[in-house]
């Protein structure tokens, strides 16, 4: 039995696209020129095209048409993501070392409310759901286009009073500031899940249909309590996450992935 028209379509934008054909950025027929050229109705196109962007291979835009999307991928580096030159890092030193590091541009988007503490957050502070946490939020762009969400909330009994509850960026990141106020984390609790985005995360990421994201979340640790959870949210079609642990000396001299 021969594939459905859409399927060979389909296929055929594939390899255009994959063989460089169509290149990051290229705009595809339009779905009356592509009816016309295979001799299917709109419907027919209209499959072909969602299977692509089901792949993340295509985006459409309203009123412009449909684009081949350029594929990068970041590294986060997780392992090292608490350090920036040797000293605790701020909300935003991590990523924009890595951001700089890729060669890419950086930017973000700062947001503070308060918020009643969620069942998973108030069993990762130590804290009675429904209490009040603080949610420090930061939607981070990379080449001006939305590419993850960082939020970290913060017990009252750490922000109560501190810098940690204003609306505005902390000079020196809170990760330094608790540590230069007796709070220092010495120890980081990491879980680490894939999921589909809620409703929100694809509209405020811009996210293409199908695609999963990974939720990372990281509870910081004094010796004696947590002081923060923060879960970044990553597209999965956009990132790459890397640890490295114990002694890497083997790796001196040798390019970084």
């Amino acid at each position: 039995m021969p594939e459905p028209k859409y399927r060979q379509i389909a296929d055929e934008l594939r390899t255009q696209i994959t063989r460089g054909d169509i290149p990051p950025g290229g705009k595809l027929p339009t779905e009356a020129e592509l009816g016309k050229e295979h001799g299917v109705s709109r419907g027919t196109v209209r499959l072909a095209l969602g299977a692509l962007t089901n792949e993340g291979l295509i985006e459409g835009t309203a009123g412009r048409g449909t684009f081949v999307r350029e594929h990068v991928v970041l590294t986060y580096y997780a392992s090292r993501s608490e350090q920036v030159g040797g000293q605790p890092a701020g909300e935003s030193d991590s990523y924009m070392t890595d951001v700089k590091s890729a060669g890419r541009e950086g930017s973000q988007d700062f947001e503070l409310r308060m918020e009643r503490a969620s069942s998973g957050v108030a069993e990762r502070l130590r804290v009675e759901e429904g209490d009040t946490v603080v949610l420090r939020r930061l939607l981070r762009y990379l080449d001006g286009k939305p590419w993850s969400i960082q939020a970290t909330y913060y017990p009252m009994r750490v922000a109560q009073g501190t810098p940690i509850m204003e609306p505005q960026d902390i000079k020196e990141g809170t990760t330094r500031w608790l540590a230069n106020n007796g709070l220092e984390q010495v120890g980081f609790r990491d879980e680490m899940t894939t999921r589909m985005p809620s409703p929100e995360e694809v509209s405020a990421l811009r996210m293409g249909t199908g695609v999963p994201v990974l939720a990372h979340i990281r509870t910081g640790y004094t010796t004696t309590e947590p002081v923060r959870v923060t879960e970044t949210i990553f597209p999965g079609d956009r990132h790459r996450v890397l640890y490295e642990l114990g002694d890497l000396s083997a790796l001196e001299g040798q390019a970084r992935p």
